[in-house]
């Protein structure tokens, strides 16, 4: 029987007594959504990269000591995701740097101004949603990256369906009176 067709209960239960097979089937599920999530929250492929080879190190060493208390397991990973984010933050210098592999690219028959104007409003609407609260920023990334419900976000923030749908809608109106007053920057 393939580990993939068992439940995730029977597939935890196996990687807390230790069988690596089992972590790197929940490693394969859980992988690219941990990984957008640190990429969103960093910007940075290099470090997302590091932090979600961290998260999963981090996960398979403690593995014997998750308790499964009725969330998901991957609010488990999320939150060591978490942590390990806001401890680069902190000690991450305020210095930015571009990577030359992350730098963008123009296409053919692309001219240069309406892509520079493109990517000036798509780094400026980053800007404002990592300024946003770290919460207010993971519900943004599990809204819009990883397409979750807002039953599903709840659970992995530990709050009620109806918070969600009120933290979103709140999160939402911050983020539209910021792009207002950014656009009158603009204007000025």
């Amino acid at each position: 029987m393939s580990l993939d067709t068992l439940p995730e209960e029977q597939i935890l239960a196996l990687a807390a007594q230790g069988d690596a097979d089992a972590f790197g089937c929940l490693y394969e599920r859980y992988v690219e959504r941990i990984f957008n999530y640190v990429y969103y929250r960093t910007g940075n492929s290099d470090d997302a990269e590091d932090l979600t080879a961290r998260v999963f190190q981090r996960a398979f060493n403690h593995i014997q000591r998750y308790n499964d208390r009725g969330l998901p397991f991957s609010a488990w990973l999320y939150r060591i995701a978490h942590n390990l984010v806001a401890n680069w933050h902190r000690d991450r210098s305020r210095r930015q740097e571009i990577p030359i592999n992350e730098a963008p690219l123009i296409a053919h028959g692309d001219t240069p101004e309406p892509r520079l104007v493109r990517s000036e409003r798509e780094e400026s609407l980053l800007r404002l949603i990592r300024s946003l609260p770290a919460e207010r920023q993971a519900l943004l990334i599990f809204k819009f990256v990883d397409d979750l419900s807002n039953a599903e976000i709840g659970a992995i923030l530990g709050r009620s369906e109806g918070a969600i749908k009120s933290l979103y809608h709140r999160t939402l109106l911050a983020l539209r009176e910021q792009v207002g007053g950014a656009a009158e920057e603009y204007e000025e």
